[in-house]
């Protein structure tokens, strides 16, 4: 009988199993389906969906053939992963494509997914309809399929009972054989751990499976002690006596257990008791800068500041210590450092800087959810108090004299008679790569450091799709710009910042990328209307929200104050600084009862530009960086103007070995002697801003 009641539970059980495994899955082919139609059905899909593919974060040593600006110069290690990957290539079957200049190019994911694109793009139209046509027969056959599944099942538990047979040493041999076997495959092609998340749908799938499982699991337990009462009875006697005996059972909520553990390689094998904990694992990806330059093999070194007014910030270096060329480089809004290392060993501008002999420093803005700071205790409100002014006077400075300190010790401390060539002056020369808010931040802390009379120690500035000016914008910025206007004075009171606050919804953020991964209509879906909501800008917007600096640990947010600063530049149709509403509290911060024009004070920088656009960017459109070189060449500033067909997110979260290649031939531009900086084109500046305060 007992026998027959675990034949039926099971049956029962996978049964159920397999009935809301296959519901899940058509509810999830359902939705997919009607993404892919309202795709086909939303206007200008082709041109916002261009380049979606390939946004993982995926750190591995196989990549394209090196670009033209890595051919001198290229370090060393990235001379050994291209020596690597070609020696692991001639012995596995990999894929070629033919280069302009008649050599191999290894086949790389981009590229190997841009020709599958590329292969089936003539069925683009008809996957709607391919997708309908699936769901539809998978609901015709689906009690069919129920049904042999359950034979199947049945024949299979049968047969797995029959064949069941005690472990020999041999077979432990093999399978040991074959562990090292499978372990050399991967060692050959050499792959970095990368994104382990699971996705909503993955995490639902394996709940509802754990719940099916306790609840039979009960039932079974229910069964077997109706139909065994002895058995029964005699389990509760014995538990009975061994805790009136006071013998402690491990709590079923502890996450310490002693396991018996034994390290290949020691002397005597045999198993010894260890502590080992056990965490119930969420599957998201918490990956941090740092995790992201150190897989790749870089050294890397982080450098806690703090600012004057408190907030704790983290400065993070891909350190060359003897260099005398430095490069800094700071990320826009709701942004981090990630997003200069996120495209690989030879498409990130954090590790093309650093191949070409630069020491890297990358900042990171103030704007976190985990609120660090010196006190604390501090609440939302005070710490979300800032706007575009404190970036650029608070913390681009604390950075900059960090840098300064850091490489002044390290350069006269390795080479003594350095401080002889400088003559006191500063021993190396630095230059600054910023994007969108990074790139107003850094115009801004250039001209106040002139107008408080301090150094900014800058050799060069290069500013992609730099903010600052956002008169001309599209309908959906304006239609925003205008509600914000209206709300600010209720919004004020109420939210001191645009963030996610709570663990739980940030985990839901972090797991639906992985979703959008794995069912790319919905995905492309998401991806058009949140292009619609940015008023047509093409960039990867799902993309970026896959990278691990989205995730339920931490997060960038906005404070409302800075975006409020973003909607006063926009009105006043200039680059001023943040208006605090009085003409009393303009004079106590400015001396002046309007907030400070930085466009009047483009006379004051001293240094070469260089401004590139994109003219697919509709967040800071081409004309909007136009203006920006138009007030800096009737200034006298040295600007250059580059423009390419990228979007606003494309400057830093895709592959462009292009705008790479510019980037660096700028870099290696830096030519100006410290004494010249600091010399008579001192006196001539202060002399321009007396005339400009007169």
């Amino acid at each position: 009988m007992q026998r027959l009641v675990d034949n039926v539970l099971a049956v029962t059980k996978e049964s159920v199993k397999m009935f809301t495994y296959e519901f899940l899955n058509n509810i999830v082919r359902l939705i997919n389906g009607i993404s892919t139609l309202l795709l086909v059905i939303l206007p200008g899909k082709t041109s916002i969906l261009e380049g979606i593919h390939g946004w993982e974060l995926r750190p591995t040593f196989r990549g394209p053939k090196l670009p033209r600006w890595m051919e001198n110069g290229v370090s060393s290690f990235n001379e050994f992963i291209y020596e690597l990957s070609v020696d692991s290539d001639t012995s596995s079957s990999v894929n070629y494509s033919s280069d302009s200049d008649g050599g191999i190019q290894l086949a790389s994911p981009l590229s190997q997914s841009s020709r599958v694109s590329r292969a089936s793009s003539f069925t683009k139209y008809d996957k709607g309809w391919m997708c309908l046509i699936r769901c539809v027969f998978s609901w015709i056959l689906f009690p069919a399929k129920f049904l042999l599944e359950i034979l199947f099942r049945l024949c299979h538990k049968s047969y797995y009972r029959g064949s069941e047979a005690p472990t020999t040493p041999g077979s432990l041999q093999l399978s040991h054989l074959h562990s090292i076997k499978k372990a050399r495959l991967l060692k050959d092609h050499v792959q970095c751990a990368t994104d382990r998340r699971r996705g909503i749908i993955e995490d639902l799938h394996l709940a509802i499976e754990i719940f099916i499982e306790a609840i039979f699991d009960v039932v079974h337990k229910a069964a077997h002690c109706l139909l065994s009462p002895f058995d029964t009875s005699r389990t509760l006697l014995r538990w009975f006596c061994s805790h009136s005996s006071g013998t402690k059972d491990i709590p079923a909520g502890s996450s310490d257990a002693s396991v018996s553990t034994a390290t290949l390689g020691d002397n005597n094998p045999m198993p010894t008791e260890g502590n080992t904990s056990f965490h119930q694992s969420l599957n998201t990806d918490s990956r941090t800068c740092r995790d992201v330059i150190t897989e790749y093999g870089y050294p890397y070194e982080a450098i806690p500041v703090v600012t004057s007014d408190g907030y704790v910030l983290l400065l993070e270096r891909i350190p060359r210590r003897d260099a005398r060329k430095v490069v800094f480089l700071q990320h826009g809004i709701m942004d981090s450092s990630m997003g200069w290392v996120s495209n690989g060993v030879v498409g990130s501008p954090a590790f093309a800087a650093f191949d070409q002999g630069f020491d890297v420093f990358l900042g990171n803005f103030r704007g976190l959810v985990s609120r660090e700071h010196v006190d604390k205790n501090i609440s939302s409100w005070q710490y979300w108090r800032y706007s575009i002014n404190e970036h650029g006077t608070k913390d681009i400075p604390t950075f900059i004299e960090k840098i300064h300190e850091v490489k002044t010790s390290e350069l006269n401390s390795s080479q003594p008679d350095l401080e002889d060539e400088t003559n006191g002056s500063q021993p190396y020369k630095i230059c600054a790569i910023c994007h969108s808010l990074g790139g107003a931040a850094i115009l801004m802390y250039v001209i106040t450091r002139w107008i408080e009379e301090k150094p900014h120690r800058l050799s060069r500035l290069v500013l992609l799709s730099p903010a600052g000016f956002h008169d001309d914008s599209t309908f959906a910025f304006t239609v925003v710009e205008y509600l914000f206007r209206l709300l600010a004075p209720v919004l004020a009171p109420l939210v001191p910042g645009f963030y996610i606050p709570t663990r739980f919804f940030r985990m839901l953020l972090n797991k639906l990328a992985r979703d959008f991964h794995n069912y790319p209509a919905v995905g492309r879906l998401v991806q058009t209307l949140m292009s619609y909501v940015v008023g047509g800008d093409s960039s990867n917007w799902v993309g970026v929200i896959g990278l691990p600096h989205y995730n339920m640990n931490d997060m960038p947010g906005v404070s409302f104050r800075l975006a409020l600063h973003l909607v006063q530049m926009k009105r006043a149709g200039k680059f001023i600084m943040f208006d605090y509403g009085s003409a009393a509290a303009n004079i106590e911060m400015y001396g002046s009862p309007e907030p400070l024009d930085l466009g009047k004070y483009y006379g004051l920088i001293d240094v070469p530009v260089d401004l590139v656009a994109g003219r697919k960017d509709r967040v800071i459109r081409p004309s909007m960086v136009r203006k920006h070189r138009k007030l800096m060449r009737d200034s006298g500033v040295e600007v250059s103007y580059n423009e390419f067909e990228y979007a606003h997110l494309d400057f830093t979260f895709s592959h462009r070995e292009e705008l790479l290649a510019y980037v660096m031939s700028r870099l290696l531009l830096v030519e100006p002697s410290p004494k010249e900086q600091f010399g008579h084109k001192t006196a001539r500046l202060k002399k321009k801003y007396a005339e400009m305060k007169c």
